[in-house]
């Protein structure tokens, strides 16, 4: 079976990145109409867009629903970035629940959290291990961060279970291309000048040439991780973003997307009201500037984030501010094209097939509105 894999027909609900937020995902849930077993009296049927993981309160609780809904045929889901990162074993900001590694520097941050158990372990990789890129039907895509035809094709061959290894191969083949060209030697000469590594958030170093085009380079050669973490080329500015200092830009790779076909994804952080992105660890630019919340993007108006931030909460339990107000959980209901959020709020969506430039729906503030 190939990791990329169909929708059934059925109406379905989308639901954007959780990030260890188990009350959030169970009212959201209810207010959808379905039951824990994730039965629904009109026969709707769950999709989740990855991201199930870090940051939030209890991932393993979120995880262990999700493995019960889709094992029992009551929910679809694709991988985010943060379950390959977990697949890989590789270690990142907010991932202290999983990996013994980063708990204690999770602490300040994060904290507290739920931790799963042994027999828990086994059962999330199992789970997670066997979960498809991308999901299709002839008027629906549903991915992670980025629907790119050529990165599609060379995955489809690939079967199920397959993603460690395949991501694996090639996130080597970007190494050794930076060994082969020099760019590895450049790279380390450039951290030998800058003394504070790239993890302190109180030392921004300077513009690295050469890890930007490491980056840039990795990033496009993967399709594993174009596809779950997007588009990205060379920057000119240093931000920091996912607990370290990075040197590319994400392209708002929709603005040259015309397949006829919708595609709603995650992984972009999308807000309903004003937040201080920086605040949640996200200093790269934020694509949505100049996109109302509510509206559907692109060339042809025919791609929808659904992710609203909801894995920013740990800022608002950290600040003492409500935690629902400005990070949230949405689900896009289809064929509808209607947001339910996880408060109980519904919100019809804007702008569908509305081409780019010619009637876009400037961003405001979702109360002003």
């Amino acid at each position: 079976m190939s990791l990329i894999q169909p929708l059934p027909a059925s109406p379905l609900d989308i639901v954007g990145d959780i990030h260890g937020e188990i009350d959030a995902l169970l009212q959201l849930l209810g207010h959808l109409g379905y039951d824990r077993q994730g039965h629904h009296p009109e026969g709707r049927m769950l999709v989740f867009v990855g991201d199930f993981c870090d940051r939030g309160p209890d991932s393993p609780a979120v995880l262990e629903l999700a493995r019960a809904l889709v094992q029992s045929g009551r929910a679809l889901a694709v991988l985010g970035n943060h379950e390959i990162n977990l697949l890989r074993e590789d270690v990142k900001d907010g991932s202290g629940w999983f990996f013994d590694a980063r708990m204690a520097r999770d602490q300040e941050k994060y904290a507290p959290f739920h931790r799963p158990t042994s027999q828990q372990r086994r059962e999330i990789v199992e789970f997670l291990s066997g979960l498809p890129i991308a999901l299709e039907r002839p008027d629906l895509r549903v991915i992670h961060a980025a629907w790119q035809d050529a990165q599609i094709e060379a995955v489809r061959p690939l079967p199920l279970g397959s993603v460690r290894e395949e991501y694996d191969r090639w996130e080597e083949l970007g190494r050794q291309q930076a060994r082969e060209s020099a760019l590895e030697e450049r790279m380390a000469r450039e951290l030998e000048q800058w003394e504070h590594g790239l993890e302190s958030h109180k030392h921004q170093p300077p513009f690295l040439h050469a890890h930007a085009e490491f980056e840039a380079n990795k990033q496009m050669l993967n399709p594993l991780k174009v596809l779950t973490s997007g588009v990205e080329q060379k920057g000119t500015a240093t931000f920091f973003a996912g607990g370290k200092w990075r040197f590319v830009k994400r392209v708002p790779w929709w603005d040259a997307y015309t397949d006829p076909t919708p595609v709603v994804v995650g992984h972009y952080w999308r807000r309903v009201h004003q937040i201080d992105r920086s605040a949640v660890g996200k200093g790269d630019a934020d694509l949505f500037e100049n996109t109302h919340p509510y509206a559907w993007h692109g060339a042809r108006g025919n791609v929808f984030c659904v992710d609203f931030s909801v894995g920013g909460r740990w800022l608002a339990r950290k600040s003492a501010t409500p935690v629902g107000r400005d990070f949230k959980l949405a689900a896009l209901r289809w064929p509808e094209r209607v947001l339910q959020f996880d408060d109980g709020h519904v919100q019809a969506t804007q702008g569908f097939g509305v081409e780019h430039g010619s009637s876009k729906i400037q961003n405001q503030p979702a109360d002003e509105l």
